[in-house]
């Protein structure tokens, strides 16, 4: 260990400070196993930054987790886990099921109805797979459709969703960022141009799209995705030989309440209710949106329900049953917290700066918008972070756009603020460092890396869209400048 430096502090090493994520991507891809893949990606990590493997890898953990990021998507995660354990132990999922059977009757069905309840919940990237997967799942799984096409939906419908609709944290928190440049003096008109770029985010629109267009059955499967949909189809195995979902078995092994088929409406519509109204309205009024808090008020009117309906033999089985479902989703907070420390090793070997670096040449005239795109979705997909990519690369873009446009907010200014935002995008929705991609495959309850490699060449085919109508429209904007 080379001084009293602490893991979490800046380096620049080149390009080798790819080599982590380089590493974690390869093992995960060889191997199938995400844990493992990123923890050699970590190791890799705190050697480059000088440090021995085992006093690295505490200094990481510590920096990493102990955050209040880390705990409060943790504590979301386990509170998750807490209220699906009391929707089986009452018969809520169960009487659901049998409920939207009667109205959900195919896989189009399913999946599609999956895709609307994603595009509904928009105010929250993680508070959307999160109400959706546990909802959804249980139709898709009776329908036989692949937890690996469950996530995908899920992912694309949770922070594609989030940039295209200005009612969502993501709004403010870009809005801010643009606030000081040019012409855009103020909050307001920062949200203001943030909702003239919009239209410009063409990898958000076009990933909800196609997403859309593979629920409803419109646009055919191909690669892993198409693999993954047939095994479900012939053989009723909407996991893979092998896999390892983000929910455990411990939900499987919950015993029912004797007490009878339980109400809907008081078991599984209010508190669902309760989490909607408390997120949305939280955010509408302060700007910020409670989804821990949410969830705790649900989980405790469901104790306090089933407690007054007697489906707990005791305070002791009450316990138990909500020790069950934090237990259940042990395998998703592992993956979390992987992610956050390889995302930090990442980014304090100076990964965004070596690629900023690498581009900077490239960046001009009608290259921007294109450019700008690539640029913050590799170092996105590379540490793992949207809004990290946004607060790196705001700072470079926006005077250059607005150089080129005679400081005004022109279309050419709102087409590379829309590929920042897409762009960074990008490396959210797929990369496997990503916690939202994380939260997809716990909210499908999915292998994660098999969520990966099945998300990863429509992510790929939709950049490259996007990318090519950046190209065509850079050329045509800045010429018409």
């Amino acid at each position: 260990m080379k001084g009293n430096r602490p893991v979490g502090t800046e380096v620049e090493i080149g390009f080798l400070s790819l080599l982590p994520v380089v590493v974690a991507l390869a093992v995960a891809f060889a191997l199938k196993d995400a844990v493992l893949s990123l923890l050699f990606g970590c190791i890799v990590g705190v050697v480059l930054a000088g440090y021995d493997p085992i006093t690295g890898l505490a200094h990481l953990l510590r920096t990493s987790l102990g955050n209040d990021d880390f705990i409060w998507v943790m504590l979301i995660e386990l509170s998750v886990g807490m209220l699906i354990a009391f929707y089986i132990r009452v018969g809520a999922m169960q009487a659901f099921t049998a409920w939207a059977l009667q109205k959900v009757r195919s896989p189009r069905a399913a999946t599609g109805f999956a895709w609307i309840l994603g595009g509904c919940v928009f105010f929250s990237d993680y508070f959307s797979p999160l109400f959706s997967g546990p909802i959804t799942r249980p139709l898709t799984d009776r329908h036989k459709v692949s937890r690996e096409m469950l996530a995908y939906i899920l992912d694309s419908g949770s922070a594609p969703i989030c940039t295209l609709i200005p009612i969502s944290g993501w709004a403010v928190y870009i809005a801010a960022l643009l606030q000081g440049y040019g012409p855009v003096d103020t909050a307001e008109q920062g949200m203001t141009v943030f909702i003239q770029s919009i239209p410009y985010n063409i990898y958000g629109w076009l990933t909800v799209i196609m997403a859309g267009l593979i629920a409803f059955r419109i646009f055919p499967n191909f690669g892993p995705m198409r693999k993954a949909e047939r095994r479900a189809q012939t053989t009723g195995k909407v996991l893979r030989d092998g896999a390892t979902p983000l929910t455990g078995i411990e939900f499987d092994m919950i015993p029912p309440s004797d007490r009878g088929a339980p109400s809907l409406v008081l078991f599984f519509l209010v508190p669902n209710l309760m989490i909607v109204c408390i997120s949305l309205g939280t955010f509408w009024f302060t700007g910020s949106t409670m989804v821990l808090e949410a969830f705790l008020a649900a989980i405790l009117y469901m104790a306090i329900a089933m407690a007054v309906g007697k489906h707990f033999s005791s305070v002791k089985d009450g316990m138990s049953v909500a020790l069950s479902g934090m237990k259940a989703v042990l395998p998703a907070v592992l993956i979390l917290a992987a992610a956050y420390c390889i995302n930090s090793i990442s980014k304090s070997l100076g990964a965004p700066q070596f690629v900023l670096s690498t581009v900077g040449p490239w960046m001009t005239t009608s290259l921007l918008p294109l450019v700008t795109f690539g640029t913050a979705a590799v170092i996105s997909f590379f540490t793992g972070t949207s809004w990290g990519t946004y607060a790196i690369m705001t700072p470079f873009v926006m005077p250059l756009s607005l150089s080129l446009s005679g400081d005004l907010v022109s279309d050419s200014v709102l087409l590379t603020i829309g590929a920042l935002t897409g762009g960074a995008l990008f490396g959210d929705h797929c990369s496997p460092i990503s916690d939202t991609t994380s939260l997809a495959s716990f909210g499908a309850g999915a292998d994660h890396m098999d969520h990966v490699t099945t998300q990863l060449p429509y992510a790929l085919l939709t950049a490259t869209i996007a990318g090519a109508a950046y190209l065509l429209l850079g050329d045509y904007l800045i010429a018409a400048i």
